[in-house]
């Protein structure tokens, strides 16, 4: 598990990683703003493209209730990174206000937006 410091008394970013039918699943709690996203990013990039068999990324946000502008290209750079590969990027269970500003910028245009993370795994 990967936390970012606790900042002026606001909740940490917790990230937690593992793999699941050969995708590799990172779990996000707490707030992506300007504070976590470089944590987030560097954790979400830190798989992207390694190893032999493409990058299979699925982002499971149902424990971030929260996130500004700053959070968007968290997503979208590791997204580049598995262009041109059988790999993929995916998010899973964004919450209402989350998804609403990955749908206001068009990144869910771009990455896939799954409603569980049970149909983000499915092939």
């Amino acid at each position: 598990m990967v936390s970012d410091n606790d900042v002026a008394g606001r909740p940490e970013l917790f990230i937690e990683e593992r793999f699941v039918d050969g995708a590799r699943v990172v779990s996000v709690r707490g707030e992506i703003d300007h504070d976590g996203k470089d944590v987030l990013r560097s954790v979400l990039l830190s798989g992207a493209g390694a190893g032999a068999a493409p990058a299979r990324l699925v982002v499971d946000l149902s424990g971030v209730p929260f996130m500004d502008s700053s959070g968007i290209n968290v997503f979208v750079a590791p997204h580049q990174a598995v262009s041109g590969t059988a790999g993929w990027v995916r998010i899973a269970a964004a919450q209402e206000p989350v998804l609403r500003v990955l749908e206001l910028v068009g990144v869910d245009a771009v990455i896939t937006c799954h409603p569980t993370l049970e149909q983000a795994l499915r092939p």
